[in-house]
C-alpha cells in the first residue's frame, strides 16, 4: 500500500524536519565546546561553513540561470545578506552560545519575526496596531523573564549578559538578512539566491577564521577526531539539509505557513537540551516560554493576514 502525500502535506513535513534539524543546533554546538579547550565560535564556524560549501556550490551549479535583468546593485544586495544572514548572525550566535544555555539561545534568536516587523514598521512607516504591540509585548517579557531566571540560578555564571547580547544581536541581524531576501529571491530565483547567499557567507566565514587564527591549519590537526565530525553534522545535518527542506515547504505551503510550523523549533531546542545537555528550566521559565512563542506565534498570523 502506497502512501500518497498531498502537496500541502508534504510541504508542512519538510517544515517539521527542517524546524527539527534547525533546533539540534544550538545541542550539536554545546557538545562540541565540551569536547576541547581549542574549539571556540570561529573555529567551529569555519568547520561548519567549509563542511557545507560543497553542497551549496552544487545546488548554485544546478539551479544557476542567466543574469539578464540583475543589476550591479542587486548583487551587492545579494553580498551583504549573505554576509548578514549566514555569517555575521551565525558567528554571533556561536559566540554566545559559549556563555549561556541552548534553552535560552533559542529563545532569544525566536524574537527575529517580531524584529522584522519592527524594522518594516519603521521603513515602509507603517503603525503598527494594538495586537502588535501585544504580542510584542508578551514575547520580550517571557524572554525576559526566562534570562533573569537563568542568570538568578546560576548567578556565577561568567560573561552572561555579554553571551545573552551576542545572541540577542544574532537575532537582529538575520531580522535584516529577512528583509532584504524577498527581493533578492525574485531576482535571482529562490534556489539561486540559497546557493549564492550561503557560499558567499562560507567563504565570508573562512577568511574570518584564516585571519583571526594564527596558525589555523597547525589547529586543525590539533582538534579531536569527534570535533571534526561535529563540524561536519553542523555544515550538513543542521546547515544544508534543514536550508533545502525549508525551500521545499515554502515552494509548497508559502513563508507565513512555513513559519507558523517552524514555531515548534523552540519547544523542540528545549527537549533536546533537557535530554542530551541536561539543562533544566524551572516553571516560572517554562511559562516565560510559553509567552514568548505565544507572541510570535500571534505576529506570524499577523504577518500572514498582510500579505493575503
Amino acid at each position: 500500500m502506497k502512501l500518497h502525500l498531498t502537496r500541502t502535506q508534504l510541504g508542512s513535513l519538510f517544515a517539521v524536519c527542517a524546524a527539527f534539524l534547525f533546533s539540534t543546533k544550538a545541542i550539536f554546538i554545546k557538545q562540541t565546546y565540551a569536547l576541547s579547550p581549542l574549539v571556540d565560535g570561529t573555529v567551529l564556524m569555519a568547520l561548519r561553513m567549509a563542511s557545507a560549501l560543497p553542497f551549496f556550490f552544487l545546488i548554485y551549479l544546478f539551479s544557476r540561470r542567466q543574469a539578464r535583468e540583475i543589476e550591479k546593485k542587486d548583487w551587492i544586495l545579494l553580498i551583504i545578506a549573505g554576509l548578514l544572514g549566514y555569517y555575521f548572525a551565525s558567528w554571533l550566535d556561536f559566540a554566545g552560545l559559549m556563555y549561556i544555555s541552548a534553552s535560552l539561545e533559542r529563545i532569544i534568536l525566536f524574537l527575529y519575526p517580531t524584529l522584522t516587523v519592527l524594522a518594516s514598521s519603521i521603513i515602509y512607516k507603517q503603525r503598527l496596531n494594538w495586537k502588535s504591540f501585544l504580542a510584542i509585548g508578551l514575547s520580550y517579557g517571557g524572554t525576559v523573564l526566562v534570562m533573569l531566571q537563568e542568570q538568578s540560578n546560576v548567578p556565577h555564571q561568567g560573561n552572561f549578559w555579554l553571551g545573552a547580547s551576542l545572541v540577542f544581536a544574532s537575532a537582529v541581524a538575520f531580522a535584516g538578512y529577512l528583509l532584504l531576501t524577498p527581493k533578492l529571491i525574485q531576482k535571482f530565483g529562490s534556489w539561486n539566491f540559497t546557493g549564492l547567499a550561503l557560499m558567499i557567507a562560507c567563504m565570508g566565514t573562512l577568511v574570518h577564521y584564516f585571519i583571526a587564527i594564527p596558525q589555523p591549519f597547525l589547529l586543525l590537526t590539533q582538534l579531536p577526531s569527534t570535533v571534526i565530525w561535529y563540524g561536519v553534522a553542523l555544515g550538513f545535518l543542521v546547515t544544508v539539509l534543514p536550508t533545502v527542506l525549508l525551500i521545499q515547504s515554502i515552494e509548497r505551503l508559502g513563508a507565513s505557513q512555513s513559519a507558523m510550523i517552524a514555531s515548534i523549533g523552540p519547544i523542540l531546542t528545549l527537549i533536546l537540551a533537557t535530554f542530551f545537555l541536561g539543562e533544566k528550566m524551572n516553571n516560572i521559565q517554562w511559562f516565560g516560554c510559553a509567552l514568548n512563542i505565544i507572541g510570535v506565534m500571534m505576529i506570524t498570523l499577523s504577518k500572514k493576514k498582510l500579505t493575503h
